[in-house]
């Protein structure tokens, strides 16, 4: 295993010298962290198929393939964030993808629901080094308004993969099995992690990186979990992003059982996150003229504004509105969440330094594990109306703006 790693290490040190232009650090650092968003959304056109294959009597145990992916990467950030800092962010990246190649494995070949959330599991474990260490790679290279700027534009291009994912999905279905699904998911990692192997240098100098121990480790930890800053803003995220989840895990449900899109779900589905990316486009550049803070503050108003809307539509029309305002609503919502995804995550990362492996792998832990027994609690009273997501966007967009706003009063 030494030799192993001092192989790897030696290789990613002489791969190349020169740092790639913006223009392809932005996009391979958005196609990288896609690869969750591809792990979520492609399936999800899949649910009711691979709940009759696995024989799923409730349908909202199918939700649990999406929402339990987030548990697997709460427990993967925390390990590949002191990893990336010791032995550094090429090596979290490349070793997180052959963990997440072995879970796709799992989910090709599952033929219980048990297993399937297993291999999801692994998957979503193995996907933390890619989603973590890049994330400190542009720590590295970047921070304060710069850095908002970079994630904006890199949301931007990562937006495209959740608007064409179910479209994906839903094109493997009607040529194949929802196997094959899982299927494209290791060729996609593969030539993504090529791409990066060959053309990003290592941002982690050997001088700077942080030798594991557990007394390291607890220093580090409680520096940051005592950071009020930090844990307020990370908190508020989680929150946040926990209705958001609630939405995306039941979104198949949504528009195909109680709406009675069909087929057409994939087109919705990939309007609203257009929704999303054109916000992080408009975030990219005004961030530093305006500043992250001002942003976030507006984005915050503009979520409970609409989510109060939607919540209204809902009791006036018995927890179904046309669809119409349904869609309406959450476009005009998504864009205040595409404000937010982009500076909060930034604005949370910024007083951690040289310790942002570590910082991300917690302020992701927490954050997804925040964000998923909101999205599980929501999800719970989703069956034939949209009331309870309209509920969840105002009631932890409350939560959520409170932690905000206290993040950085004394």
């Amino acid at each position: 295993m030494s030799s192993n790693h001092n192989s790897l290490s030696s290789n990613t040190s002489s791969i190349t010298k020169v740092d790639i232009g913006l223009v392809e650090f932005v996009t391979l650092m958005a196609l990288m962290t896609s690869l969750v968003a591809l792990s979520i959304d492609a399936v999800l056109p899949a649910l009711s198929q691979i709940g009759a294959d696995l024989n799923i009597t409730e349908a909202r145990q199918t939700h649990l393939i999406v929402s339990l992916f987030f548990i697997g990467m709460a427990c993967g950030q925390l390990y590949y964030g002191p990893l990336s800092d010791s032995k550094g962010r090429r090596y979290a990246i490349i070793s997180g993808l052959i963990v997440f190649a072995v879970g796709s494995l799992v989910c090709m070949y599952a033929e219980s629901l048990e297993v399937m959330l297993v291999g999801r599991i692994i998957q979503a474990f193995g996907v933390s080094g890619p989603r973590i260490a890049t994330l400190a790679v542009i720590r590295d290279k970047y921070e304060g308004e710069a850095m908002a700027r970079v994630m904006s534009f890199i949301m931007m291009v990562f937006i495209l993969v959740p608007m064409l994912a179910p479209i994906f999905g839903q094109t493997i279905l009607f040529w194949f099995s929802w196997q094959h699904i899982f299927s494209s998911f290791l060729i996609y990692g593969s030539l993504i992690g090529l791409w990066f192997f060959i053309r990003q240098p290592e941002t982690l100098p050997r001088e700077k990186r942080l030798p594991f121990s557990w007394s390291q480790l607890w220093i580090s930890s409680k520096f940051i979990l005592t950071h009020k800053l930090v844990m307020f803003y990370t908190l508020s995220s989680g929150t946040i992003f926990g209705a958001f989840l609630a939405y995306i895990s039941s979104s198949q449900t949504l528009f195909q059982h109680i709406y009675d899109t069909g087929e057409l779900f994939p087109m919705y589905f990939a309007m609203l996150a257009f929704s999303i990316g054109l916000a992080s486009f408009i975030n990219g550049t005004l961030v530093m003229r305006l500043g992250m803070r001002k942003l976030c503050t507006w984005a915050m108003f503009g979520w409970l504004l609409f989510s109060a809307v939607l919540t209204a539509s809902c009791l006036v029309s018995g927890g179904v509105p046309p669809m119409w305002q349904f869609v309406s609503l959450l476009f005009c919502a998504f864009f205040c969440i595409g404000i937010l995804f982009g500076n909060i995550n930034a604005m949370a990362m910024q007083p951690l330094g040289a310790m942002a492996g570590l910082g991300a792998a917690i302020i992701g832990s927490i954050s997804s594990i925040t964000s998923v027994l909101t999205a599980v609690f929501v999800g719970s009273f989703i069956n034939s109306s949209i009331t309870p997501v309209a509920v969840g966007f105002l009631g932890f967009g409350c939560v959520s703006f409170v932690l905000y706003w206290k993040a950085d009063k004394p």
